[in-house]
């Protein structure tokens, strides 16, 4: 009787579903606090209950869950497998709920292994049966671990949106786990994106229901992320401080889950496999310890199991040694990687701050250099000075070249240019540039050829300034090198997706040749082919690291092919768009195209606001020579005072001065007069400062140093400007 109830208890379908289900809720309960053995002892359990009673749903759960252990201890081969299993088996019996699990684990495997596209289609697949099922956690989760995949593959824009349905989900059924992982993971997209605001303001908020919920993996990776991006705004004091977090919980999560590399982790599970087929042998023997031979075979084997257990023993504690040295290596070379990273950061700060600096300075100076040789030209100056001063203009307009390239060169390499593009006529383009650089090519005997390729269209959509600067650069490095030849220009297509044209450009000389040492070095800045070159054709070394910088910006690549003695040419490729819009017209007047003698000149009153002696001096004269009155004042304050109790037409505004800046003075003039014309006369960088002008309220700007021409006609065209409004009124 007994022994029948208990074959009918053993054979009672609840029965074995209860047990199955103990032991796949025992795993997952090992499974959470890292101990994976016992995880999978627990399902080989459940997996040969469920094997004897034929329950397929319970099978198709198994061989997923084991999947999952596998993927957790780097067996990607095997999870691949065990996971098949799992949804032959639940397309089957259309379980879609364990489906959409496996397709999602799948698609985990998948991202492991940086097989981004296949974990894309898993993930489709999984949203697809969560979607039907109604299981909003599932699918959460699922759209998180799509919108990371993205991430990998750079696609911030589709990550965010995906990681953005994602949280909105998450919101909705208070499910924190998944909110607080993707606010991290937002934190980075909006990174990548360029918005560190909106990032430093998610991935805090993340990492505040991380903490406060006690997901300590999503805690660190969050101290991590946070640590990033204080460091890439130039906070890193903060960054240290969650770089700290990051390596103290990491050493404790790595201590609690004791699974350290997957060499240890198969050698653990190997070595509890031996252990219990072992004991099961030693349980067989000492049945059998009547029979001495038995006892005797007994006693070998358990001398051989506790030697081989000793060597095993051994080995993973040898392992585990060296992998906590591995690691504290790795965390102090990290931390002096950060420190020198940061060292580096503060040394380029201080590198443009200094050239920023020294650029003013220098260009103050030449404003006096420049505006004296050209007055002095002008005054009729003795015949046997007329070529020294011919000579003082040409180095101060050397100088304020060399000047600018470096300006370039470290705008370039602090990632401060930005691309402008708008449709041009490529062809005009390269025309106009020919026309420009001619002179200097006939004072070399110099011909220059332009090859335009009949069946190319003439208009793109790109930076035209920037493929300007290029050509003109590339083309007068060819003037300077080539005595009494030839230089060909050509254009053409090598290939074509729709809009988008990649265009070879080529400027080929017969000059004098580049050696292939020099050709190694010859992008980088101030590099020439020799001091003894230097000195005879001149130039700074700096044109050719211009243009490998501006073509790298243009995402393009540079060649060069040349031969000493038998000429050189360099060849580029860009991309371009092409459009059927034509080149729009300009329509801003540079200079000024109307009469002089129709504005009141006796009447007009101009402010110069300028500290520097020298070139109050020169400003004055210049306006003098142009028969129009000024008042100078040496600082901001007495500017502001003065505007106010006079009825100015024009202020001409420095921007450095001993108290207020220029830019501070303006902003306050603004306050009360809007309709000024306020010129901003500046020897800093006008690309780096054009918001703050803007802001302040400048009307236009003038940089020093100037060209006088440029100068006058400027102030002539506001002037008549004022007297049309005038009369118009």
């Amino acid at each position: 009787m007994s022994l029948y109830a208990q074959k009918s208890m053993a054979d009672d379908p609840e029965i074995a579903q209860n047990n199955i289900n103990y032991r796949i809720t025992q795993s997952q309960f090992e499974l959470e606090n890292y101990n994976y053995f016992n995880a999978q002892k627990k399902l080989d359990e459940a997996l040969e209950l469920a094997l004897k009673a034929d329950n397929k749903k319970s099978l198709g759960i198994i061989h997923a869950l084991k999947g999952r252990i596998q993927l957790i201890i780097e067996e990607e081969d095997k999870a691949i497998k065990s996971l098949n299993k799992a949804i032959e088996i639940q397309r089957i019996i259309n379980d879609n709920a364990n489906l959409g699990s496996s397709y999602k684990t799948f698609g985990d495997v998948y991202l492991a292994k940086d097989d981004y596209y296949s974990a894309l289609d898993s993930y489709r697949a999984a949203k697809s049966k969560f979607e039907e099922e109604e299981l909003n956690e599932e699918l959460a989760e699922t759209l998180l671990r799509e919108g990371q995949t993205y991430i990998e593959l750079k696609n911030f824009n589709k990550a965010r949106d995906v990681i953005e349905q994602s949280l909105a989900i998450a919101k909705t059924y208070d499910y924190f786990k998944i909110q607080s992982e993707a606010l991290i993971n937002h934190a980075i997209v909006y990174n990548k994106l360029g918005n560190n605001e909106k990032a430093l303001a998610v991935g805090e908020e993340g990492l505040q229901i991380a903490k406060a919920k006690k997901f300590n993996n999503i805690l660190n990776q969050g101290y991590l992320t946070l640590s990033n991006l204080h460091n890439n705004v130039g906070d890193f004091k903060v960054s240290r401080s969650y770089l700290n977090s990051y390596l103290k919980l990491s050493d404790s999560i790595r201590s609690l889950t004791r699974i350290n590399s997957s060499q240890d982790q198969e050698t653990q599970y190997l070595l509890n496999e031996e252990i219990e087929k072992n004991n099961q042998i030693v349980e067989k023997l000492e049945q059998a310890e009547d029979d001495k031979n038995l006892g005797t075979l007994i006693s070998i084997l358990s001398v051989a199991l506790i030697t081989i257990l000793s060597l095993l023993t051994l080995s993973l504690y040898k392992n585990n040694n060296i992998r906590l040295k591995t690691n504290n290596m790795l965390h102090k070379k990290n931390g002096e990687l950060i420190i020198a990273k940061e060292k580096a950061e503060l040394a380029s700060k201080t590198k443009a701050n200094f050239l920023s600096t020294v650029t003013h300075e220098l260009r103050t100076p030449l404003y006096a250099v420049t505006g004296l040789s050209n007055m002095l030209l002008e005054e009729n100056p003795k015949p046997e000075q007329v070529q020294h001063l011919k000579s003082l203009k040409f180095s101060g307009d050397y100088l304020l070249t060399f000047i600018n390239d470096i300006l370039q060169i470290n705008k370039i390499e602090a990632n401060k240019v930005d691309i402008e593009p708008e449709p041009f006529n490529l062809k005009k383009k390269i025309n106009n540039i020919v026309l420009a650089l001619n002179n200097s090519a006939q004072d070399n005997n110099v011909n220059i050829h332009f090859e335009y390729d009949k069946e190319l269209p003439e208009n793109f959509i790109a930076d035209q300034l920037k493929i300007s600067q290029i050509l003109i650069n590339l083309v007068g490095n060819s003037i300077k090198f080539t005595k009494d030849g030839d230089i060909w220009i050509r254009i053409y297509k090598i290939e074509e997706v729709g809009k988008l044209y990649t265009l070879r450009f080529e400027v080929e000389d017969n000059g004098i040749g580049i050696s292939q040492e020099k050709q190694d070095h010859m992008f980088e800045s101030f590099s020439q082919g020799s001091i003894q070159i230097n000195r005879k054709y001149g130039g700074t070394g700096l044109g050719l690291s211009i243009v490998k910088g501006l073509i790298d910006i243009l995402k393009g690549k540079i060649y060069v092919k040349s031969e000493l003695e038998k000429g050189t040419t360099f060849y580029f490729e860009i991309p371009l768009e092409h459009t059927t819009v034509e080149e729009a017209k300009e329509n801003k007047v540079a200079y000024f195209d109307g009469n002089k003698e129709d504005i009141d000149l006796k009447s007009v009153k101009i402010l110069v606001v300028e500290d520097n002696k020298i070139n109050q001096m020169i400003t004055k004269k210049i306006l003098t020579k142009m028969e129009l009155k000024c008042d100078i004042v040496d600082n901001g304050e007495d500017a502001v005072d003065m505007i106010k109790s006079n009825n100015y037409n024009i202020i001409l505004m420095d921007i450095h001065m001993p108290g207020i800046s220029g830019i501070e003075a303006t902003k306050i003039v603004r306050s009360f007069d809007k309709e000024l014309t306020i010129f901003a006369l500046t020897a800093v960088t006008i690309e780096d400062k054009m918001h703050e002008f803007e802001e302040a309220g400048f009307t236009d700007i003038i940089p020093k140093p100037f060209k006088q021409e440029e100068f006058e006609k400027k102030l002539y065209n506001a002037l008549a400007s004022k007297s049309s409004n005038s009369a118009n009124a």
